[in-house]
């Protein structure tokens, strides 16, 4: 059953997806004043979604700053990387059996979505429609539990700003980001629960991998 969302829920997915998306960036004061006029609501459900992104380690409490983008560091980003991925794996696993033609229909979709986004240089575009991509399956793994951990993990530390390496590499990279995405969708097809679980796991969100994910972080 979908879990009702509060005012609270959307300013925390509001601020979780600036973070991924790079309009936020580490070590950068968060306006509350600014969420509030941009959702048109109160400060209190701004503090409390504030507050548990703090206590998920998304955010940081600074005294006499007020709430920043928390930084975080290779190693921990490599940590993240092999807990999500086992996460991720066994969400896959779970959904495989149960996963519709209009699931996959969906999942082409967004491949070559992100292959067209790709192409054009929208890295906006193409992370959005990446998180539409595993969001198919995740949601239908019946766990509740695992769905919102995935979420928050993902949130913790996938900063998206694609601005300060050489767009040649980025292109290349998420050109073969993409070509996974395709296997993962055959392997589902195929009902490989097994195989799709390992494949994402081990390689989808291999640790060698986490860097690019912090490409700009020290910008």
């Amino acid at each position: 059953m979908p879990k009702f969302k509060t005012l609270k829920d959307h300013v925390y997915d509001y601020i979780a997806e600036q973070i991924m998306e790079g309009r936020l960036r580490p070590s950068e004061k968060i306006s509350e004043a600014a969420i509030c006029e941009e959702l048109s609501i109160s400060r209190t459900p701004v503090r409390e979604a504030l507050i548990q992104l703090a206590g998920e380690e998304i955010l940081e409490n600074v005294p006499r700053k007020g709430f920043i983008i928390r930084h975080v560091d290779l190693k921990e980003a490599r940590e993240l990387y092999e807990v999500i991925g086992q996460l991720d794996g066994l969400a896959a696993y779970n959904a495989c059996a149960g996963l519709t033609e209009q699931d996959f229909k969906d999942m082409d979709f967004y491949i070559e979505s992100m292959d067209l986004a790709i192409r054009s240089e929208n890295f906006a575009m193409y992370y959005r429609q990446q998180l539409e991509f595993h969001q198919v399956y995740i949601s239908k793994c019946s766990n509740q539990t695992l769905i919102s951990e995935i979420e928050r993990l993902r949130n913790k530390f996938i900063k998206k700003s694609y601005t300060t390496d050489p767009k040649g590499e980025i292109i290349r990279i998420l050109l073969a980001t993409n070509a996974e995405h395709r296997e993962i969708y055959t392997l589902l097809k195929d009902r490989k629960k097994e195989q799709v679980a390992d494949y994402i796991a081990h390689t989808h969100w291999s640790p060698e991998r986490s860097r690019f994910d912090l490409m700009g972080d020290e910008a």
